[in-house]
């Protein structure tokens, strides 16, 4: 009668479940967290331990209005691998997350909410359902973001708008004002007339545009250098994309080492570039152009080549059909002084010099507007000219743009054009359009104006801060390194920092006004007693308070007067957190400079843009040591996320469907460097290679089933040589691990995770020692070694995992033999992990030995294909080999079988081949394999001599 020996097999046997289940697991997992307050009990075993580093990553705030999108999950689990990586690493990591809660676009909720109640409310209320407002998405938010899995001081974040908050923006402004960096001034800032305020460098993007594309004939009043047109009618020609800011030209400036020339069209001596006049020709005149190389009159190629590109054949001036109609050359320089009649203003203007010009589009000269633009601005002030804005916040023309009064801006274009088409000062189609890149506002998306107003501003000429901030760049590291040169670029470049907005919901600039004689009152002082304020009621107090109890006995400094009235604007809200580094780093004893921020590429130009100015201006040192910057989020096919296009890929619907360690594990494996493209493919990949590393780890737990790790471990130094070769597979990988973790570099954790899972454990090492674990004696030393190595590869996965996986490595956690040290991976650490003092050459061992395993199996699975054997134990395996590899394999002979996973394994001399035969003897009812030996113990007529032994 058959003897039964399956309850003699050491099989597998786990509670740790094959299938995740990770979306109703992980709510059970993250609530487990909260309840033991995890990540505060973590921060605070790592303080208590003597000489603990500390580490802080500054978190930047996401705006609190709106539901978390896939950019959100992206950015706070990167921040959430680094913040648990660290503290693993036994540092002391905390993290308080934060929100920006002040500016336009909740306001902008907030009063379509009210509609036509908000004009009965003061301005102290509207406020308050701000606030409200921002409260309610914080909390779903919160709720998000805390289940994604990341840990951090989510009862206790840091809010732009609490009160605390608040006072500490008016007190960094009080120190920016002691030091003489703020001032106001009329000067042109990005203004949004749809929102009707000023805009920052950060809330400007670009889109395309159509816009008029006229060249305008402005009559010359005094004649030209030189003597020789005399007498002769003249003007100089410029070519704008605005026609409503011809209102406001004072000037047209050349360049000073540009030659120019004076050409006579239809009887006018019209002045141009001398680079430019064939292109301005072949926007114009075209008859004035050789034949074949004029382009057809008001084409797109006329247009082209009059606005620098095309490649048009018409940029030569050898081109002309009547080189004599140019009648005179002048250096630029010559030019300045003239002066010319405006086309419909009843006003006189001058040619004036600048750098700015050039030779790219146009004709060399520029109609210059300083109330609209920030290059005319600053030539106007050199010259002395006047900042003439005749526009208002809402983009209508004032009183000073003469017969265009009351009308928009963008209406009077086409009335302007006609003017001059019917006056005779447009020279080129009336019809021409130019389709260009142009600034728009990033809130509403609709076109944005340059326009002149008084405004507050932050000096950044003042006692050097741009040259000191572009020095302090270079000593700050910057992760890709080509953030440096993008935000020194915009630093180099920008303009003054507008610290003034037109609304409600923000920190009030804490300015007042002399009611006598509008002197502006800037006191530290009084400052300060605002910021008291504001620390116990809250910005409503700027509207509740009397300004003389915030003034205190403060006087005018120009005529002496006690009364004041309050300033109407509110500060940038790129201020609120560009001073978070003070209001919470500083504030809460964390230390600055900070070790770490961590956004998008974006936040050059905003919140890295910001924190560094005003750290530079306030502390005259950076605000953080590094920062790291990552792409945006792109679907499956590289397109951007949009709502219309139907591709938007929500956080929660990933996490409904696979949970949030797979949206954790998508974050790990990219590249975050460049853009991260996410998709259903994307993500059923990454749940394959999820499984993988699951199913190692359960693997390795159900084998460890009755193993006392505490007394039944085996000495790395004693285990069999291919169990110490996994241990040195395993220290690699975790040194591995542990470089990319500190070099941010996750995908190569990733990566490095899925190779040894799927491949050196699972395809090599777990198939070849399965033998052993399964029917080996069971407290013999050939198992208890492999279950060593096991309980080491469970372990160290796990704890080196949980900064990624978080939910799966806290699970797992607690399926490890012994009660854990900890009673959360997170207390545990990241293990440190020797390698054998042999391992060099066991790796050498083991890897040629993997070499000629790769040719037995091919020719296992062709005798599998020829129906000769099922399993890899049905055969007998002959292996040939020559000189130094013969002898090699000849001493590792009785490892052979096992690493071959076959029966009987022949060596014979022959160039390296294998050939496979069916097995000799009989098949062992217990572990399957063919033996000669089957029977001869008369207690187990079945088995073979191995399994015999085991079983006594």
């Amino acid at each position: 009668m058959a003897v039964d020996y399956k309850d003699t097999v050491h099989l597998p046997k786990t509670d740790f479940p094959m299938k995740a289940n990770l979306p109703q697991r992980e709510p059970e997992i993250l609530k487990a967290w909260e309840e033991e307050q995890v990540f505060a009990k973590l921060v605070e075993r790592n303080a208590a331990r003597k000489g603990a580093k500390k580490f802080v990553l500054h978190d930047g705030p996401p705006y609190a209005n709106g539901d978390i999108h896939i950019g959100h999950a992206l950015n706070k689990i990167l921040k959430d691998i680094v913040v648990k990586y660290r503290a693993m690493a036994g540092e002391v990591a905390d993290y308080v997350p934060g929100w920006d809660c002040h500016g336009l676009p909740i306001e902008r909720k907030v009063d379509g909410e009210l509609g036509a109640k908000k004009r009965e409310m003061s301005r102290a209320d509207v406020i308050v359902a701000c606030r409200r407002y921002a409260l309610k998405w914080i909390d779903r938010q919160r709720a998000s973001f805390k289940r994604l899995g990341i840990f951090g001081r989510w009862e206790t974040p840091y809010l732009t708008m609490a009160r605390g908050y608040e006072a500490d923006i008016v007190r960094t402004l009080a120190l920016a004002a002691e030091k003489g960096f703020l001032f106001r001034g009329k000067k042109p800032v990005y203004w949004c007339t749809t929102d009707r305020t000023a805009l920052a460098e950060a809330e400007v993007e670009y889109a395309e545009h159509t816009s008029p594309s006229i060249h305008v004939g402005f009559d010359l009043l005094t004649p030209l250098p030189g003597g020789k047109l005399a007498g002769r009618k003249a003007r100089l020609v410029i070519w704008t994309t605005t026609p409503w800011t011809l209102p406001a030209n004072l000037a047209v400036a050349a360049h000073p080492d540009l030659t120019y020339v004076a050409y006579d069209l239809h009887g006018t001596a019209v002045v141009v570039a001398k680079d430019l006049l064939a292109a301005f020709l072949a926007a114009v005149a075209p008859g004035e152009l050789a034949d074949g190389d004029a382009p057809v009159p008001h084409s797109p190629q006329a247009h082209e080549a009059s606005t620098g590109g095309g490649g048009v054949g018409v940029a030569t001036f050898a081109n002309l059909t009547d080189p004599r109609k140019v009648l005179a050359y002048f250096e630029g320089k010559e030019l300045e002084g003239l002066r010319y009649r405006h086309p419909f203003m009843e006003r006189e203007g001058a040619v004036i010099l600048g750098e700015h010009v050039t030779l790219e589009a146009g004709t060399g000269l520029v109609h210059t507007a300083p109330g609209h633009g920030q290059e005319d601005f600053e030539i106007g002030q050199r010259y002395g000219l006047p900042v003439l804005n005749p526009v208002d916040g809402a983009g209508v023309f004032t009183a000073e743009a003469g017969k265009y009064a009351g009308k928009k801006i963008v209406e009077a274009n086409k009335e302007i054009v006609a003017d001059l088409h019917a006056s005779g000062h447009l020279l080129s189609d009336p019809k021409a359009q130019l389709r260009h890149s142009y600034p728009h506002c990033w809130r509403c998306h609709n076109p944005v104006i340059f326009r002149a107003t008084d405004q507050w501003f932050l000096a950044l000429e003042h006692e050097r801060l741009r040259e000191r901030t572009l020095a302090e760049i270079k000593r700050v590291q910057w992760i890709p390194r080509w953030g440096e040169e993008r935000i020194s670029n915009m630093i180099e470049h920008r303009p003054d920092w507008c610290l003034s907005r037109q609304r409600t919901w923000g920190v009030p600039i804490p300015v007042f006004y002399c009611e006598g004689c509008d002197e502006p009152l800037v006191s530290p002082t009084v400052m300060r007693r605002v910021a008291d304020a504001f620390a116990e009621e809250g910005i409503e107090a700027w509207h509740t308070r009397e300004a003389a109890a915030l003034v205190g006995d403060a006087r005018c400094g120009k005529c002496g007067g006690a009364r004041f009235r309050r300033e109407q604007d509110i500060v940038d809200v790129w201020w609120d957190s560009g001073v978070s580094w003070a209001a919470v780093a500083q504030a809460g004893g964390m230390g600055v400079p900070v070790d770490l921020y961590l956004e998008g590429s974006d936040q050059h130009r905003g919140w890295f843009h910001s924190s560094l100015l005003t750290a530079m201006a306030i502390r005259d040192g950076a605000p953080y040591r590094a920062v790291l910057t990552h792409g945006f989020v792109l679907d499956g096919q590289g397109r951007a996320m949009s709502k219309s296009i139907g591709n938007v890929v929500a956080p929660e619907e990933i996490m409904k469907k696979y949970g949030a360690d797979i949206l954790r594990l998508w974050v790990a494996s990219a590249d975050y460097r460049d853009d991260v493209r996410v998709g259903d493919e994307i993500l059923s990949g990454l749940a394959e290679a999820y499984r993988k590393i699951r199913n190692t780890i359960r693997w390795a737990l159900g084998n460890l089933h009755g193993f006392d790790p505490a007394t039944q471990s085996v000495p790395v130094e004693e285990m069999e040589p291919i169990d110490r070769w996994a241990v040195a597979r395993l220290a690699d990988w975790g040194a591995k691990v542990k470089k990319a973790y500190a070099d941010y570099e996750f995908h190569l954790a990733y990566h490095a995770t899925v190779q040894l899972c799927s491949v050196e454990l699972s395809a090599q090492y777990f198939d070849i020692i399965k033998d052993r674990l399964y029917t080996a004696r069971k407290d013999g030393k050939p198992r208890r070694s492999a279950q060593t190595a096991l309980h080491l590869v469970a372990g160290d996965l796990v704890r080196m995992l949980a900064p990624v996986l978080s939910f799966t490595a806290e699970e797992a956690w607690g399926f490890l033999p012994e009660p854990p040290d900890a009673d959360s991976v997170f207390y545990a650490g990241f293990p440190e992990r020797a390698r054998p003092t042999d391992a060099e050459a066991l790796e050498a061992r083991y890897g040629r030995l993997f070499q000629v395993r790769e040719v037995v199996q091919k020719a296992l699975e062709e005798a599998r294909k020829a129906k000769l054997i099922g399993s890899g134990l049905d055969a007998m395996v002959t292996v040939r080999a020559e000189g130094e590899e013969l002898a090699f394999l000849e001493g590792a002979a009785p490892e052979l079988p096992a690493v071959f996973i076959v029966s009987k394994v022949l060596l014979e001399r022959g160039p390296l081949s294998a050939t496979v035969a069916r097995a000799p003897g009989t098949k062992c009812a217990r572990c399957w394999g063919f033996f000669e030996d089957v029977g001869k113990d008369p207690r187990h007529p079945e088995a073979c001599a191995k399994c015999a032994a085991a079983l006594a």
